[in-house]
């Protein structure tokens, strides 16, 4: 399984109905927490995610609204007994709020909690794992600011049941053949693996741009997405108070979108001045049709 769930969709300010920005991406058996604004654990346990199973938490950049929810979800996972160490990727900034915070409290968190620096000249690769790839990337924003491209890695080759069964390949080494491994039969024949099996599926790609002004040099990294999270905090009249806040507007979202080819779009941290969400869809829909609303509570499947 990959997909996204949507915890937070505002900016800055919270407001009874919407909560500043947070989303869990699950990847297979794992999930990835990307930024952690104010409420954000109170909404996991809203929307039944599963704490125990996040490995990683990446922060964009270092405005309140992205990461002021973070001290107290690390509380109450030590609270809650978790012993599995936990990574935090940000800014390098953070690891001394953190310290600190701990250390004027008198805790001590009973897992392992290491930090990942995101410096914009290190931009890359900072997770690989067996089917799991994220790397960084700068954005422009009023500060250091990164978005994250979460890639599912399919690894697994497609077994062709029916020369599987030819060459009288026994249904126990079928996991050896998914690997990639030849089969050598008693009769000594050696049964190649392109003989049996398919490449696998091409992978899926989710791209998270954080806070940031409409920026063309985003679109090499949105390029064939299948799904790209792009901030829409105000509606196009305000474009140049966007620009003013380094923020982008619905239709400078959409325009990204599209002239990237990505598959699908999905806009989120709205400003609290906007009551109603549903103009936003109206601006971007026909710039790009494929765009969503990041709705609280919804998960979106890649």
């Amino acid at each position: 399984m990959f997909a996204v769930t949507i915890l937070g969709n505002n900016s800055a300010i919270p407001t009874v109905d919407r909560h500043p920005t947070a989303q869990v991406v699950t990847c297979n058996d794992q999930l990835l927490l990307i930024d952690c604004g104010e409420g954000t654990q109170v909404q996991m346990v809203l929307y039944k995610i599963r704490r125990s199973r996040i490995k990683h938490i990446f922060i964009s950049h270092l405005h309140g609204d992205h990461y002021f929810g973070l001290i107290g979800l690390l509380n109450s996972l030590s609270l809650l007994g978790r012993t599995e160490p936990l990574i935090i990727h940000a800014p390098p900034e953070l690891e001394p709020i953190l310290q600190l915070q701990l250390e004027a409290s008198y805790t001590q968190l009973k897992f392992p909690l290491s930090f990942v620096a995101l410096r914009e000249e290190a931009a890359g690769v900072i997770v690989q794992e067996r089917d799991l790839e994220v790397s960084f990337f700068p954005v422009k924003h009023r500060i250091a600011c990164f978005g994250f491209i979460i890639a599912q890695q399919r690894r697994k080759r497609k077994i062709i049941l029916e020369q599987a069964l030819a060459y009288e390949i026994p249904s126990a080494f079928y996991t050896q053949l998914q690997e990639g491994a030849d089969y050598q039969r008693k009769d000594g024949v050696l049964v190649k693996n392109n003989w049996v099996t398919l490449p696998p599926a091409p992978g899926k790609k989710y791209v998270y741009c954080a806070d940031t002004i409409y920026d063309e040099e985003l679109i090499p990294h949105m390029a064939g997405a299948d799904l790209v999270y792009h901030e829409t905090t105000y509606l196009n009249a305000l474009a140049e108070r966007a620009a003013e806040r380094f923020h982008s507007t619905s239709v400078q979202a959409a325009t990204l979108a599209a002239r990237a080819g990505a598959k699908r779009l999905l806009i989120g941290h709205f400003s609290s001045k906007y009551t109603e969400l549903q103009p936003f869809l109206d601006e971007c829909v026909p710039v790009f049709t494929n765009t969503e609303l990041s709705i609280e509570g919804a998960t979106f499947l890649i």
